[in-house]
């Protein structure tokens, strides 16, 4: 019989660390607001959550490296907010976010969720901070949620095969 894997929203437990940029706050100050709801509505307690402020998206992987490094957190959780302009740091801040985020999960073993909006205009990050298009915040804590669970699913896999 195959075995299947896929993640719960059960928070219980869990110990979550949200960094957050505080460059574009308008914004991103939704996105944090977003992410603390679904962190209390599946089950992280008010205590549990430790919010770090960086000055911004170019700054999350610093910290979240930094706090994956630590073990005093199950789960992290990136957010931040990068609009298009005119010149090339757009591409050079989201690109280097994204990387260095992912870059922390993959050799930390910490689930990183990436909770930065990269629009082309403010109404497009409105929209995903709250508005119309739900909030990418909110989003991203239950991502990481999941990851957690898919984490603790495949460590038990491995050790039940290993008693096989």
């Amino acid at each position: 019989m195959a075995v299947e894997i896929s993640g719960s929203l059960d928070a219980q437990g869990l110990r979550l660390g949200i960094i957050v940029g505080q460059f574009n706050e308008a914004l991103t100050s939704r996105l944090l607001r977003g992410a603390r709801e679904a962190a209390v509505r599946h089950g992280v307690k008010e205590d549990a959550i430790t919010v770090v402020h960086v000055p911004g998206s170019f700054e999350l992987p610093q910290a979240a490296r930094r706090m994956a490094d630590s073990g005093n957190w199950d789960v992290l959780v990136a957010l931040g907010c990068v609009i298009r302009g005119e010149t090339a740091h757009f591409d050079l801040v989201a690109g280097e976010a994204a990387r260095g985020i992912a870059e922390v999960a993959r050799e930390t073993g910490v689930p990183v969720a990436f909770g930065v909006l990269t629009t082309n205009n403010t109404e497009q990050a409105l929209a995903r901070s709250g508005g119309a298009q739900g909030n990418r915040g909110f989003d991203a804590v239950e991502a990481a949620i999941k990851m957690v669970s898919v984490h603790r699913q495949l460590n038990a896999a491995a050790s039940a095969r290993e008693k096989d």
